[in-house]
């Protein structure tokens, strides 16, 4: 068996891929959900596809979700739709179009090891309520947390199974699952408060004959990975040539303005003396036409050219709207990309944050090598073929040797990168990231998946 996991977002893709990848599981996450996805994708066992869907109307999101579902299934690859365990996003009008398509959705946003559990329905983070939480606030919503809700409201039947029906007889919870499917329900809500929990239930799941996906966060995934019993023998890595050293500036891109995201910035700031430059928003609004656009682009650029490592991060004002994540974001990594061959490792906080940086690098696939800590995600540029075939062993783009500034970075420059959602980690994630990257500059490509400080 393989695995297709449909993300709606690019840091949610890889740590919901990442417990594969830790498991010795080839593991590519591709940022074209179509036709176009590079080859390493496609032979890769475990294929995380980011739609970018979250800020999309729930129409548009359903079609995007299932136009990669079309174009990336395969027989034998079975489909894992990754949720926000904040519940964020178009989530249920996605996994409502694509129940026609994969048969019972088993529910299960719970993710214990980041403090995101479910009970009676209802997301806790670190026990509170999830409406009550910054996260919630910061993304305007004001409608109740209630997953059956919002599935039903999307046009599903649901029914629920509590936690201690997870933590009973596995033979009780496998009929149960199966006559709900039988009786018609279309979406399976399951609570779990533990890591154990969620075990049992990818134990029980991945046994049930009738057709079932899984709809959840990377808290499931991670337990589906130990499973070995569920995939074929495990292949060669997608890559193997070893990655020559790269010299150059470790980036930070922070587009999160969340609590935990400014707390881990101040780690990063005191821990490691690493510059940092705040962006105003009104700047990123305006784009080029601010008369500073030059200024900043100068500013940031003399930071990367030097091998200095900087701090990047998007201000915030009177103005935030949280509709505006991906228009700040696309114009920040445009005030980086003229400069980019010049970053040795990237740290890309906040889905849209990463995406956009990846994309304005022309990098559309990454493949997971390893795990700092909970859903902080190390990886590298996948390679095309065509690239592979022209490139002599040993060799790699040399950023000095670039006559312009200004073209756009080749394909063939490949920084080691980190993801990590806004809100994740503990207080020193970005601080463990950047001392990885910068222990291990240039080592980084080479090390097994699976491994980490």
């Amino acid at each position: 068996m393989s695995l297709l996991i449909i993300a709606d977002d690019l840091s949610g893709a890889a740590d919901c891929a990442i417990g594969f990848a830790s498991a010795g599981r080839s593991t590519v996450v591709t940022l074209a959900s179509g036709a176009a996805t590079s080859g390493a994708a496609h032979t890769a066992q475990i294929l995380a596809a980011d739609t970018d869907t979250r800020r999309l109307t729930p129409p548009e999101a359903a079609q995007r979700s299932v136009e990669a579902w079309q174009a990336l299934h395969a027989p034998g690859r079975r489909l894992y739709k990754k949720i926000d365990s904040t519940l964020r996003g178009n989530w249920a009008a996605e996994v409502a179009a694509l129940q026609s398509l994969a048969g019972l959705a088993i529910v299960a946003p719970a993710f214990p090891a980041t403090g995101r559990t479910l009970r009676a329905g209802r997301v806790l983070v670190h026990g509170a309520p999830l409406e009550t939480t910054e996260t919630w606030q910061l993304e305007g919503l004001d409608k109740p947390a209630d997953v059956s809700a919002m599935l039903e409201a999307a046009g599903l039947r649901t029914a629920q199974i509590d936690v201690a029906a997870v933590r009973g007889a596995p033979d009780a919870l496998h009929q149960r699952i199966v006559a709900l499917s039988r009786d018609g329900i279309q979406a399976l809500i399951v609570d779990a408060e533990t890591s154990e929990d969620l075990l049992a239930l990818a134990q029980v799941t991945a046994a049930v004959t009738e057709p079932l996906f899984w709809v959840a966060s990377g808290g499931l995934a991670r337990e589906l990975a130990t499973l070995h019993a569920l995939f074929d023998a495990v292949p060669g890595r997608v890559e193997s040539a070893a990655e020559p050293a790269q010299q150059g500036a470790i980036l930070i891109l922070v587009g999160s303005l969340s609590a935990v995201s400014e707390r881990q910035c101040a780690m990063l700031r005191e821990r490691a003396g690493v510059e940092e430059m705040i962006v105003p928003p009104a700047l990123l609004r305006a784009g080029r036409s601010d008369r500073n656009w030059a200024i900043w682009q100068a500013r940031i650029g003399a930071q990367l050219e030097a091998s200095a490592d900087l701090l990047l991060r998007i201000g915030r004002d009177d103005a935030f709207d949280p509709a505006q994540g991906a228009q700040l974001s696309t114009a920040l990594a445009a005030l980086v990309a003229p400069h980019f061959a010049h970053v040795a490792g990237l740290i890309a906080t906040g889905g849209e944050t990463a995406r956009a940086m990846l994309s304005e690098a022309g990098i559309d696939s990454l493949e997971l090598l390893a795990e700092i800590e909970a859903g902080v995600a190390v990886a590298r540029p996948c390679r095309s073929p065509s690239e592979l075939h022209r490139e002599p062993h040993g060799l790699s783009h040399d950023p000095s040797h670039d006559s312009s500034h200004d073209a756009a970075p080749r394909s063939s420059h490949r920084p080691a990168v980190v993801t990590k959602a806004g809100a994740f980690g503990t207080e020193h994630a970005l601080y463990a990231a950047y001392l990885h990257l910068r222990k291990n500059a240039g080592k980084v490509m080479d090390q097994p998946a699976g491994t980490s400080e």
